[in-house]
């Protein structure tokens, strides 16, 4: 490998390092919603260079999580009742229908094994109780339902979104972790045994739930 072609990747690779930093600090709320992202300060605070932090704020928006503008450059997101209203019924087309393809992969012969891997992920941090872990595990299950289509289009789609995902499961810890846990277990045992309709309306039924849980958990931020 050329040296030109080693910085570049070197330079990729702190980019996306710049990248997951900041979108777990947005997630966490260190970097609240509304907030601009001041280049000079968080350069200065994650000690790296202004290049690679601007390398990485493109990877932000395309997530959903920052918005740029000619005049204030990036702000983080501020959520909305009509982007929580679109993300629910995203995910409602997307995993519902994963649900049932993703049974029907397994039913035809393919593996599980991946699906309850994560299951058990998220069981084990449920029991360690921190609000970040959680929401990453819970949301690496539906990646991993959405992953065993064997649709690659289905799985894009569901790469764009699953930040915002993330990060909404967070905002909303405070409904009941065990309740959704619970409801994983029933969707991962019916795509396990290959029923269709079953993980369809076991996936419509646990991303429904929580939506208007979720505007009560936050309505004082919303606008």
């Amino acid at each position: 490998m050329t040296s030109e072609r080693a910085d570049a990747t070197e330079q990729l690779s702190l980019s996306r390092q710049i990248h997951q930093r900041l979108r777990e600090a947005i997630i966490r709320g260190r970097y609240p919603q509304g907030h601009k992202l001041a280049e000079v300060r968080i350069a200065d605070e994650l000690s790296v260079s202004r290049v690679p932090l601007r390398e990485a704020v493109p990877m932000l928006e395309m997530e959903g999580f920052v918005v740029t503008t000619p005049r204030r450059g990036a702000v983080v997101t501020t959520w909305t009742t009509k982007l929580i209203h679109d993300l629910f019924d995203l995910r409602e087309v997307l995993e519902v229908g994963a649900a049932g393809l993703a049974a029907r992969a397994i039913g035809r012969g393919a593996s599980a094994d991946r699906i309850r891997q994560a299951l058990e992920h998220s069981h084990a941090v449920v029991d360690d109780g921190d609000p970040y872990r959680i929401a990453e595990a819970s949301t690496l299950l539906h990646e991993r339902i959405v992953e065993a289509t064997g649709n690659t289009l289905m799985q894009a789609s569901m790469r764009s979104v699953s930040g915002r995902v993330q990060w909404l499961f967070f905002l909303t810890s405070d409904l009941d972790v065990h309740d959704a846990f619970h409801d994983h277990v029933e969707l991962v045992a019916a795509i396990a045994r290959g029923d269709e309709r079953m993980a369809e309306a076991l996936a419509f039924a646990h991303i429904e739930r929580d939506r208007e849980p979720s505007f009560a958990v936050l309505r004082k931020p919303l606008g």
